[in-house]
């Protein structure tokens, strides 16, 4: 049986007006950089020296009001937050960038956003400054093979959130940045005041109230709280497209969707061991074995690449799996039989890791698959629930001949297919630039 090519779900393919929902959301990012005075060199450079501070105000208004209806979304269970992408950190290379940054926005009175509006305008500033951005990016490119190394590793903390640094709850910190917010929107006016001779009586009212409803509005994403795990697993659903040959007629297609139980009763998330050996050699799938398994198990016996991560441990690898992989990425969950991939399985797609399944049967049946051959391994007639089922005389990990299946011996191997790759998000700009 030849291996099905992935399928892919693209919802801006399948619906064009997601394009015009795009453009329409760039129009207006745009007109509210010019109408707020970011095309202006002049105005932007003022904030430096306290005289106005309109690019501190707006930025953290947009800032702290995307954040608090964000979280309130994630604890009302409208948005799963782990299907956000979040730029990784990397500290030392992030401090230098923005220093640098830093310098060329006080020096040229831009950042690179703004920059755009500025041209866009027909402004000569702007235009030097995207053009200069563009020489940065053109230099950066052909020397970045001198310091690759140090600006991907030095500091690096993948996907991390203060939320995480500090050991708090989400809603705790929102709450807090928006005090911080508001601390220095109250600041930013007293500097105007002081340096730029700014008459506070002429502020609109509308602001205060402002404040108040977005303090009131992060109080309320304490209260509401963030969904565990368990609540995250009881929301999961699937969508499966089946079709349905007909005689002398189009094929029906049908579109199903399952929750996670339902998977899991219907076998659909559960691949034989010929298919999860075949993935290996298909081009358009990055698979990899998550062997969930202790480290005494793994050390005796283990899939060829395989990843040992304990069940124990799921957690910890969870940030790295919901960045690092590529797109086509395909996790294989592996046990001794089922039960501690299964639930490996439940804890990384409620966490919201992408394309992932069971080796179906576990090692035992990848064994007993592939190793009819491997005289050396005899079966262990008192092996428990979720044991190794076989005797091995010794912890020779990947060494065993039935690890590493000949793709030759076994080109031909028939199965039902079961891994259909889902399209996972992708990476996404943030911040000025």
């Amino acid at each position: 049986m030849q291996f099905p090519l992935p399928q892919f779900v693209a919802v801006s393919a399948s619906n064009p007006w997601t394009y015009v929902v795009f453009g329409l959301i760039g129009f207006a990012f745009g007109f509210t950089l010019e109408m707020s005075g970011f095309g202006d060199s002049r105005k932007l450079a003022a904030q430096f020296y306290f005289t106005e501070m309109t690019v501190l105000k707006v930025m953290f208004t947009a800032i702290v009001t995307a954040m608090v209806l964000l979280f309130g979304a994630v604890g009302l269970g409208i948005l799963n937050f782990n299907q956000v992408w979040v730029n990784p950190t990397y500290l030392s290379s992030g401090i230098l960038g923005g220093l640098i940054m830093g310098v060329g926005f006080i020096v040229g009175g831009f950042c690179p956003t703004t920059s755009l509006a500025s041209a866009s305008t027909g402004k000569i500033d702007g235009m030097l400054f995207m053009l200069g951005g563009f020489v940065g990016a053109f230099l950066f490119g052909e020397t970045e093979q001198y310091f690759d190394g140090w600006y991907t590793n030095s500091g690096y903390f993948g996907r991390i959130t203060l939320d995480q640094v500090f050991h708090l709850p989400i809603g705790v910190v929102v709450l807090l940045i928006v005090l911080m917010a508001l601390f220095m929107f109250w600041g930013a006016e007293q500097l105007e005041r002081i340096f730029g001779k700014k008459d506070l009586s002429t502020e609109p009212k509308l602001r205060i109230a402002g404040a108040g409803a977005l303090f009131v509005i992060a109080v309320a994403v304490v209260l509401i709280g963030s969904p565990n795990l368990t609540d995250k697993y009881n929301r999961l659903t699937f969508t499966r497209t089946e079709t349905i040959p007909q005689l002398n007629a189009d094929p029906i297609v049908n579109t199903l969707t399952y929750t996670a139980d339902e998977m899991i009763a219907n076998r659909l998330v559960f691949v034989s061991p010929a298919e999860a050996f075949k993935s290996k050699y298909n081009q358009a799938m990055n698979p990899v074995y998550l062997d969930v398994r202790s480290e005494a198990d793994y050390n005796l016996y283990h899939i060829e690449d395989a990843v040992n991560v304990p069940l124990e441990r799921i957690d910890e690898v969870i940030p790295v799996l919901l960045t690092e992989p590529p797109a086509n990425t395909v996790f294989v969950v592996t046990s001794n039989d089922e039960t501690a991939a299964v639930q490996a399985w439940k804890i990384l797609s409620a966490s919201s890791v992408a394309n992932v399944y069971i080796l179906e049967g576990g090692v035992n049946n990848w064994i007993t698959f592939f190793g009819e051959t491997d005289k050396t391994l005899q079966a262990n007639p008192n092996a428990g629930d979720d044991q190794l089922g076989f005797i091995f005389p010794a912890a020779l990990g990947d060494r065993y001949e039935s690890c590493s299946p000949s793709p030759i011996e076994y080109e031909k191997l028939e199965f039902e297919a079961k891994i259909i790759l889902q399209l996972k998000r992708d990476k996404s700009g943030g911040g000025c630039g």
